[in-house]
């Protein structure tokens, strides 16, 4: 994932997250790099028992308060 955010200092700096409302379970199968917004698979992935994933990710400067 890019984002980017025209503000100087750390206001310009972009952390990456998983949204509030992402299940436990996608938290459970994948792994979000929070500075580079790199999301990795866990483990493996069972099409039967699960054929998509929908993952909302947050891209939140910090700055004091964090927007995002």
């Amino acid at each position: 994932l890019s984002a980017t955010d025209l503000d100087e200092g750390i206001n310009s700096d972009i952390m990456y997250l998983f949204s509030r409302r992402v299940a436990a379970q996608v938290k459970e199968m994948f792994t979000i790099d929070e500075n580079r917004g790199e999301i990795r698979l866990k483990g493996e992935l069972d099409y039967e028992e699960m054929n998509s994933y929908e993952i909302t990710v947050e891209a939140r400067d910090k700055g004091t308060p964090p927007l995002s």
